[in-house]
């Protein structure tokens, strides 16, 4: 490799040094933007980086008068631009200051882990699957040519040469002979692919409105960023309930409005469902999310939710989640009802969302325990 390839891989390895360290600096402000959502590809998330330029070279107009371009004498100006400060008329388009920096949905989830100190995941079920996959992780003297380590293969030749004298400083011509050839050798390794299913329910009633139904939106994406670095497959199934639940799809999840009431037990009954007819607790990692304003029809319907909760739910999901949304209509009392009934239960976790701010803080709370 040329010097000039290694002087640009290296100020590419720092360019990336310092996106990642700018990420993480600011990680609370970038769980707080909703249009990092809408800069998803499939593997990569584009990040605006206004701290960061990039050097580059601008070419002025021609004949423009200055150094270089005739006789000149010292202090006359260069190039164009010496006007008076302030002249001419405003502009009506943005400056072109921001870069947008593509990080893998992989390196975003490595960053979260690591600034949130989120522990990883310990998967459970009897009935992990098993695969097998080859990893080139070793040497050896013998194998294909579409297999022949160059450096290495170069480096016992040039030990010999050194060693046996015949290496000429003034010539330095380096040939391998077969004894030289090293080639890269395999291993199969028994890989876990651990299933992992994310149910995420929402009151949909009244309520609710669009600026709730974004704080969701863009916690989902937080919790999806993590458990997807976590598990080999995710599968992602979504209920919306006012009075009664549904299952929906991701489109409609994040746009439907209700008007009914609030009925949150019936969101509770069609997950658990869920998970007897598609999802057994021996062969999946579940996760439950559950997002509100805390409103509920009377205290009859909180009862039954949590002794659903204790009787069917915690006993077969890895976690049961439940972030509360703040609204101008909604009473908050469900989050306290469920602290009340189910304090001390690691199984459970209760995160308040009142704001943007609060979203990191809750994600810190949900993934937190490692489950």
């Amino acid at each position: 490799m040329s010097m000039s390839m290694k002087r640009a891989e290296r100020d590419l390895s720092r360019f990336r040094e310092i996106v990642r360290g700018r990420i993480k600096k600011d990680l609370r402000k970038y769980m707080s933007q909703g249009e990092l959502i809408g800069r998803q590809g499939k593997r990569f998330v584009s990040i605006p980086m206004p701290q960061i330029d990039i050097p580059q070279f601008r070419y002025g107009a021609k004949q423009a008068g200055g150094v270089g371009q005739g006789e000149g004498n010292v202090g006359d100006p260069i190039a164009q631009g010496d006007g008076q400060p302030g002249a001419g008329q405003a502009g009506a388009e943005p400056g072109q200051h921001i870069l947008e920096v593509d990080v893998s949905i992989e390196e975003l989830a490595q960053i979260l882990g690591e600034e949130l100190q989120l522990p990883n995941i310990q998967p459970k079920g009897k009935k992990n699957l098993i695969s097998e996959k080859d990893k080139y992780s070793g040497i050896r003297r013998t194998g294909p040519n579409s297999l022949r380590h160059f450096k290495r293969t170069y480096r016992e030749a040039l030990r010999r040469q050194i060693a046996s004298g015949e290496y000429d400083i003034h010539n330095p011509v380096v040939v391998p002979i077969p004894d030289d050839m090293r080639y890269r050798s395999w291993k199969e390794t028994l890989m876990p692919e651990s299933n992992a299913v994310i149910i995420y329910m929402m009151d949909v009633s009244g309520s609710m409105g669009t600026e709730q139904k974004e704080l969701v939106r863009m916690t989902a994406f937080w919790i999806e960023t993590w458990l997807r670095s976590q598990y080999k497959s995710i599968e992602i199934r979504y209920i919306v309930h006012d009075a009664a639940a549904k299952e929906v799809d991701q489109q409609t999840f994040y746009h439907i409005r209700e008007g009914g009431g609030t009925k949150i037990s019936s969101a509770y009954k069609l997950c658990n469902r869920l998970i007897d007819e598609r999802y057994p607790a021996t062969e999946w990692n579940i996760y439950p999310f559950h997002f509100s304003d805390g409103d509920n029809w009377g205290g009859g319907d909180t009862r039954e939710c949590v002794e659903l909760l204790k009787r069917e739910l915690l006993p077969k999901v890895n976690l049961f989640c439940y972030g509360q949304v703040r609204s101008l209509y909604g009473s908050g009392r469900f989050a306290h009802d469920l602290e009340e009934y189910l304090r001390g239960d690691d199984r459970v976790v209760i995160a308040e969302i009142a704001d943007r701010d609060d979203i990191y803080d809750a994600i810190r709370a949900f993934l937190g325990k490692g489950r």
